[in-house]
């Protein structure tokens, strides 16, 4: 007989345990809050660009394992599109100087012994001085485990480290920099090439997981929130969506939580969870890019740090946003634009074209040594009931990478009982 599980939360860690769990013949029942999959991994048609944009610019790199095996499984993997060779443009804005950061196509980080590959006016020394974050534990600071100043940290320590923990790089956990570091420079190439969803997050990680669950004969509800997680003994007896509306567990019934932070801490009183949070900005204007755009430009010495190169769009993503959330929306617009103008090499000081700005203000918990204390891991004292999300305990600050790995680990304590 199949077993049941029951997946609260359809976003991609809980979509990815729903897959794993799916294909391993488990009778799948997925129950999402809100009207639309994907949580903050999906597209939607915006009116004021006319596109079909995403909610967040989310890169991938070709080491993000889960994600990749997450796409694989649902057969979107060639929806995941880069070039052939992990190099990053980069330009500074202030200056005007551009350079190519090429980390090669080895499993070793060899680039940086050659100074035509690494960041201009930097030393193979520059780099040695990252090595303490590599064996850095979670509760110290990146501040207080390698230097925050100098041509390296302002070109490239920076940037990446903003990106991936979402706060001021010398105040995040060091540990959580030190596992980007590892999975990513010290990796060497093979495992930086960048990769984006060229058609949107949702028709890549979203639409075809939903479709494969469906023919898999899952139950997919939508606007059906769970209100609470009734107890028996020492496992969840019972779903409680409504005053009329509750599902019964049997025995073999499993639940994955897969919500954000505070829903969580709600249906689990006494749950530790992250409970700060950094804003994320992102910009879309309709604008055909130039013909030799590359498809991610790192920005220095400006507002934007990120500009994506999309079919009829140019995208932007600026972390740590707080200081932006409550700025006038053109006025943002606008001080984005002459940014992606400068970033692009966009002649003259053209008009503002179609815009949308997307300011999410708990985009990510606050990757810093207090909050990440407070991650929990998939396993709750309930026999039958396990975590997922990318605030939970993965070993990475929120990225897609950790969330579709949360989603993993989820479905195999699942695959694991008794």
């Amino acid at each position: 007989m199949q077993k049941n599980v029951h997946i609260i939360g359809a976003g991609v860690s809980g979509l990815s345990a729903a897959v794993r769990l799916a294909n391993a013949n488990y009778r799948v029942h997925v129950h999402e809050a809100t009207q639309q999959a994907g949580g903050r991994c999906r597209s939607y048609f915006d009116a004021a660009t006319n596109l079909t944009i995403d909610n967040g610019n989310h890169l991938l790199l070709s080491g993000n394992r889960h994600a990749l095996a997450y796409a694989r499984s649902i057969g979107t993997e060639a929806g995941l599109v880069g070039p052939k060779l992990a190099q990053f443009p980069f330009v500074d804005i202030m200056t005007g100087q551009r350079w190519q950061l090429d980390l090669g196509d080895g499993k070793l980080p060899l680039w940086v012994f050659d100074e035509a590959r690494r960041v201009p006016d930097t030393k193979l020394l520059d780099y040695l001085a990252l090595a303490p974050l590599i064996w850095a534990g979670t509760g110290k600071l990146v501040g207080d485990t390698i230097p925050c100043k100098g041509t390296l940290y302002q070109r490239l320590v920076q940037p990446l480290l903003l990106a991936a923990l979402n706060v001021d790089p010398p105040e995040g956990s060091a540990g959580l920099a030190g596992a980007i570091v590892r999975e990513t420079l010290l990796a060497g190439g093979q495992a930086c090439r960048p990769l984006i969803a060229r058609d949107g997050l949702s028709a890549v990680l979203v639409e075809p997981a939903i479709k494969l669950l469906q023919d898999k004969g899952a139950s997919i509800q939508f606007g059906h929130e769970l209100h609470e997680l009734a107890m028996t003994g020492n496992a969840v007896g019972e779903l409680k969506f409504g005053s009329d509306d509750a599902i019964a567990l049997g025995p073999d019934d499993v639940v994955v939580l897969a919500v954000p932070p505070r829903p969580a801490a709600a249906l689990l009183p006494g749950l530790k969870t992250p409970s700060k949070f950094r804003a994320i900005v992102n910009a879309h204007f309709r604008f055909d890019p130039p013909r030799d755009a590359a498809p991610i430009l790192g920005v220095v010495g400006g507002l934007v740090e990120w500009l994506f190169a999309f079919p009829q769009r140019l995208s932007v993503t600026i972390s740590n946003g707080d200081r932006l959330v409550d700025m006038p929306r053109e006025e943002l617009a606008l001080a984005i634009w002459r940014d992606v103008c400068k970033a692009a090499g966009l002649q003259g000081d053209l008009p503002l074209p179609p815009w949308q700005i997307v300011r999410e203000r708990r985009a990510t918990f606050e990757a810093t040594p207090e909050q990440n204390a407070l991650r929990p891991g998939a396993v709750t004292s309930f026999k039958n009931l396990f975590l997922a999300g990318d605030w939970t305990d993965t070993g990475l600050p929120a990225t897609i990478e950790g969330s579709i790995r949360s989603g993993d680990r989820a479905a195999d304590l699942v695959l694991a009982r008794p």
